[in-house]
């Protein structure tokens, strides 16, 4: 049975709603060529499409779907220099060296965005680079946050991060439920769907095939290349980059990957335009904001409406009780909010991994893959398109913990599901607590 590519859905997002038109890419049919086949066009294959080709390589990028439906499409454009795991924590447990290193990749992705949209001249991108606020919802919290503050201010050098008091994070919210919080300037927010559409476009106008609705059905070695099969073609090339994320299970080529994450499905509402005097009170600086729970929520303000996005929202398709759940969460923030209706509701899945960082690297002599952004892809997804071009070159770059063969599998991973049913659910019940 043909599966229907096309047939499958869209996300009922802002993005999608405010978003240039998408450029229209053929169907692979009968036989091409390549140095590097990338599967998957998303940030992660069409940034490593762009360095591979200023490398002096050839690629072909083939999509399932088309470029910008799965997570690159569906995420909350928030732009950090960070890991799930924190530099405290891999000081910690790996050394000061790692560390340092690890900081630098996550600086070098955010300043990678910042390229690339100019690289492209992607103006409806509208980055920004204004800062990330992590407001703490109890004292406890904020202690935990300032001390993490100062340790990156003492032990990392970031001269640039600043603890906010009460006062200062309500000025930044226009919420009175924090006791504070701190600054984390360099992070930012952008049209996520706007970036990657200018990402296709600028690549394709550069002179990469770009292939839509062309599922890679089966990988195989032949002689001393790889075949990516599609259901009307196929591409041979000398290697193959492996860059579908969550999304790997959409065919069996790339299904054994998705072994090697925990998908997490992350849910978004936006309101309606907000009236010109609240939409002036809420987030007046356009900065993105996160809370300190452990089911944390972020929140941000863009074209005078709230978008509001959190973890928390289970199975395989968007779920109406996740999405009653963040509007419970953002009115409890913004009371003002409690009349305002929402405009757009969706969700994508995040790709976590067991230690917590994305991992990138050889799957073997002939492919290479990158994935587990672990919440943080806007960024991080962007920069390991370099570090693949690097890899296809037959170069080895330092990249930390991201290292390939630190990757490990998921055990029991038939019960991924409900294990992260049964974590997310007492993490739920402490929040409750207020723990």
């Amino acid at each position: 049975m043909t599966r229907d590519w096309s047939a499958l859905p869209s996300a009922n997002s802002l993005w999608e709603a405010t978003a240039e038109p998408a450029r229209a890419f053929p169907v692979l049919s009968g036989e091409k060529q390549a140095d590097v086949v990338i599967i998957g066009a998303g940030y992660t294959g069409l940034s490593a499409a762009h360095h591979i080709t200023r490398s002096g390589l050839a690629p072909v990028v083939l999509e399932a779907n088309r470029p910008g439906w799965g997570a690159s499409g569906r995420n909350g454009g928030v732009i950090t220099a960070k890991f799930r795991l924190s530099f405290r924590e891999i000081d910690a447990v790996h050394g000061r060296a790692m560390a340092q290193r690890m900081y630098g990749i996550a600086h070098e992705s955010t300043d990678m965005v910042e390229e690339l949209v100019s690289e492209f001249g992607i103006t409806s991108a509208a980055l920004t680079r204004t800062g990330q606020v992590k407001a703490a919802h109890n004292e406890t919290t904020l202690k935990a946050a300032i001390d993490e503050a100062n340790w990156m201010k003492r032990e990392m050098g970031d001269a640039e991060v600043r603890i906010l008091d009460k006062r200062e994070v309500r000025e930044e919210t226009g919420s009175d439920i924090f006791v504070g919080g701190v600054l984390n300037p360099g992070s930012g927010g952008i049209h996520p769907l706007n970036y990657l559409r200018g990402l296709a476009d600028g690549v394709a106008r550069r002179g990469v095939p770009i292939f839509q609705e062309s599922p890679v059905i089966k990988l195989r070695r032949e002689n001393d290349g790889i075949v990516a099969e599609t259901p009307q073609g196929a591409v041979r090339a000398k290697q193959a980059i492996i860059a579908s994320n969550s999304y790997s299970d959409l065919t069996g080529a790339t299904a054994h990957m998705q072994r090697t994450l925990i998908p997490f499905r992350s849910a978004m509402v936006a309101t309606e335009q907000l009236p010109r005097n609240l939409a002036g009170r809420l987030m007046p600086t356009g900065r993105t904001y996160t809370e300190t729970k452990r089911m944390m929520r972020w929140f941000r303000m863009v074209d005078n409406r709230v978008i509001f996005g959190g973890r928390g929202a289970f199975g395989k398709q968007d779920s109406e009780a996740a999405f009653d759940a963040l509007r419970k969460a953002m009115v409890g923030i913004f009371p003002d909010l409690a009349d305002v209706p929402l405009a757009y509701k969706w969700s994508g899945l995040v790709g976590m991994t067991l230690d917590s960082v994305p991992h990138i690297g050889r799957l073997d002599d002939r492919t290479l893959f990158s994935m587990g952004y672990n919440g943080a892809g806007v960024a991080m997804s962007s920069l390991m398109g370099r570090y693949l071009a690097a890899f296809a070159r037959g170069e080895t770059p330092e990249v930390g913990l991201l290292d390939a063969r630190r990757l490990k599998a998921i055990p029991f991973y038939p019960l991924r599901e409900p294990a992260v049913r049964m974590v997310a659910g007492w993490y739920q019940f402490l929040d409750a607590i207020g723990q």
